[in-house]
């Protein structure tokens, strides 16, 4: 395969970057009462205060003052297999670590009509960490992202059937990333290290509406804004031979640290639902989510300080792809066993935003099915304790790279505890 110097480290500082948005789909892990019907009511239910992420407008049904957080827990499993590279190595898989996921919420009546909470959680986020060696490592090695968001937000009931609800979103990405590039296309030996540091506070907002049919049906609809970040840090380049480093007399090489700036948006999403309470003791949901990747379809980064004869080459540099919009559907139910517990059930499906002939190592899922149970325990008339359980089950996707292909196999396992106290 003939390399050159723009096409080799250009793909390497963009596809540190793209790693911004692996695993490509937003995190759901902001309720356990709503994980354990595979969100499906997510939009047309208000158990808790959680309700200010799911649809704000379902905080004007919270007779009291309540506060209400917890943590979800992922533990994830990735296997490879059919591994072919340019480059020698392993393929261990398993490359996201143990991951916690924190969220809070406060809401309070402030008349009949009016109701007002914040909101703290997570709506996007990664860590991966491919093992030292692996084959792939040209193609993308390691990252961590997140992005934490505090939602204020106001409701106001209409009547005792039509609510509505907004919040202003604050928005704060950071990230850090690492790539691996091979100087022996350059003249050199060994490889070279790409990281990118950066972070940027941005805003959006999220709306709902909230109506109660009939007596017993309710539908909701959630619209959760698009958010653009522009990312600044630094982009450093380390361990580079060859051309890549210094040569004297000539060019100090491009090992060292560049100004870097990165545009990303995060795009927004539409989640509508239905709950229907079938008896005194059975409640059935269902929903649908829409997401528009298709706001992704490449990732540019913008360095600055870069020595002049790699300027025209290296000041810009991108990445393609390709995403495509999706839908996620969702069916689930609760039943009350007595005043004391509750038991919940569900299943979703969820769209890939891209396919065999653009997925990449950074981002390689697949269409998934996910699978939930959980529970609801009162333990008094202030205090309610839940807790969901859920497997994550992808389709094999391949993915096929200039320098690394392989098919991956992705599954997971979640746990969601929440506690929720009313005034």
């Amino acid at each position: 395969m003939k390399y050159s110097n723009k096409a080799v480290l250009a793909a390497a500082i963009a596809a540190a970057s793209t790693q911004l948005m692996a695993n490509g789909l937003a995190l759901n892990e902001q309720s356990a009462s709503s994980a354990g019907s595979a969100y499906a009511g997510r939009a047309s239910t208000a158990a808790n205060a959680s309700t200010l992420y799911g649809n704000p407008a379902g905080m004007s049904r919270l007779d009291r003052a309540e506060v209400s957080g917890g943590l979800a827990f992922i533990d994830a499993s990735t296997d490879i297999s059919n591994a072919q590279g340019t480059a020698p190595g392993t393929n261990d898989g398993d490359m996201v670590p143990f991951s916690t996921v924190p969220f809070g919420y406060y809401v309070s009546p402030i008349n009949d009509r009016l109701h007002a909470g914040i909101g703290i959680y997570a709506p996007f986020g990664v860590e991966s960490d491919y093992e030292d060696g692996w084959q792939g490592r040209y193609e993308g090695l390691n990252s961590v992202v997140q992005v934490v968001t505090i939602q204020p937000t106001i409701s106001y009931a209409f009547n005792d059937r039509v609510s509505v609800g907004f919040g202003p979103t604050i928005n704060h990405i950071e990230g850090k990333l690492t790539n691996n590039v091979s100087s022996v296309p350059f003249g050199g030996s060994g490889d070279a290290e790409v990281d990118i540091e950066g972070d940027d506070i941005a805003y959006g907002f999220n709306l709902g509406a909230l109506v109660a049919i009939t007596d017993t049906l309710d539908w909701g609809l959630t619209y959760h804004s698009k958010v653009d970040y522009t990312l600044e840090g630094d982009t450093t380049v380390s361990g580079g031979t060859g051309a890549l480093g210094p040569i004297p007399g000539m060019t100090p090489g491009l090992n060292g640290e560049y100004d870097a700036k990165l545009d990303i948006t995060m795009p927004e999403s539409v989640d509508t639902s239905f709950s229907y309470q079938a008896t005194d003791e059975l409640a059935l949901y269902a929903g649908a989510t829409w997401t528009r990747w298709s706001r992704l379809e490449g990732i540019e980064v913008e360095n600055s300080g870069v020595f002049p004869l790699y300027s025209a080459q290296f000041d810009t540099v991108s990445e393609e792809l390709n995403w495509e919009d999706t839908w996620s559907f969702a069916v689930g139910g609760a039943y009350q066993l007595n005043p004391k517990w509750v038991i919940r059930a569900g299943y979703a499906y969820d769209e890939s935003p891209t396919s065999d002939e653009h997925r990449t190592v950074r981002i390689p899922v697949s269409d998934r099915d996910i699978y939930t149970l959980g529970a609801g325990w009162n333990v008094s008339d202030d205090l309610t304790l839940d807790a969901a359980y859920a497997y994550i089950d992808e389709e094999k996707g391949r993915v096929s790279q200039d320098s690394y292909s392989a098919d991956f196999e992705n599954s997971a396992h979640g746990l969601a505890l929440q506690a929720t106290y009313r005034f």
